[in-house]
């Protein structure tokens, strides 16, 4: 079996497809690498790929005017991202940067239009995703003019539990303090606070680079 029909088969939106949809995403699949920091695109790039994380934990975010930075969602590995840019083949209007060492997935954007144009399972698939994708993106502009920091640190991480965007996730992930301040706009003190207090709550249990989720849906709703 060879590494793209493995990436292929292993991709949350193959599920759905026949057998001839998956042989034609085989062929239109690559993999990067990027390094903890770097950016993978920046705000007003063209990048003409779908884009999954194999393996990291890249963070989606944007810069205003004003200087004021705000982070859309953070995605690891499992999920998917950038598919109304590609649907509307325009720049990126969000930076994206790996927060850690990332290994991603690309599906360049004529395979994706030819699936998008041909393919029941795949557009069934973008809906599930766009529709989950626009409730966090509302939710973040709430926690941001809001939300306390408990609350930012308890939303960001259930994100890593929608069952939508990580179907196959457990009740645990691999992170650390700093990468979540990182997602959650706060310090790493303020994180280690805020883990203290969820884990007294009983919503989960925080270990070192490791926190163990307790309760996924109290925590996506999480206001004080």
């Amino acid at each position: 079996m060879s590494i793209k029909k493995d990436i292929a088969a292993d991709a949350i939106w193959s599920v759905e497809l026949s057998d001839d949809e998956l042989e034609r995403a085989r062929r239109g699949l690559t993999e990067r690498l990027f390094s903890k920091g770097s950016y993978i695109c920046h705000r007003g790039d063209r990048l003409d790929h779908w884009t999954g994380v194999a393996e990291g934990l890249i963070k989606i975010s944007a810069i205003s005017a004003a200087g004021k930075a705000m982070t859309f969602a953070g995605v690891t590995d499992g999920g998917w991202f950038g598919e109304g840019s590609v649907l509307k083949g325009e720049p990126r209007q969000y930076d994206v940067v790996a927060i850690r060492d990332t290994r991603l997935t690309m599906l360049s954007r004529p395979t994706f239009m030819w699936l998008f144009e041909n393919s029941t399972g795949f557009n069934r698939f973008l809906v599930r995703q766009l529709n989950e994708r626009m409730g966090q993106f509302i939710a973040t502009i709430e926690y941001d003019r809001i939300l306390g920091p408990n609350a930012r640190v308890a939303r960001n991480l259930s994100w890593f539990f929608n069952r939508t965007l990580y179907p196959r996730a457990g009740n645990a992930i691999e992170i650390s303090q700093e990468e979540l301040g990182l997602l959650a706009g706060v310090s790493r003190q303020v994180v280690n606070r805020a883990l203290r207090e969820l884990e007294d709550e009983g919503l989960l249990k925080a270990e070192h680079g490791r926190i163990t989720v307790v309760d996924a849906e109290a925590l996506s709703r999480y206001d004080s």
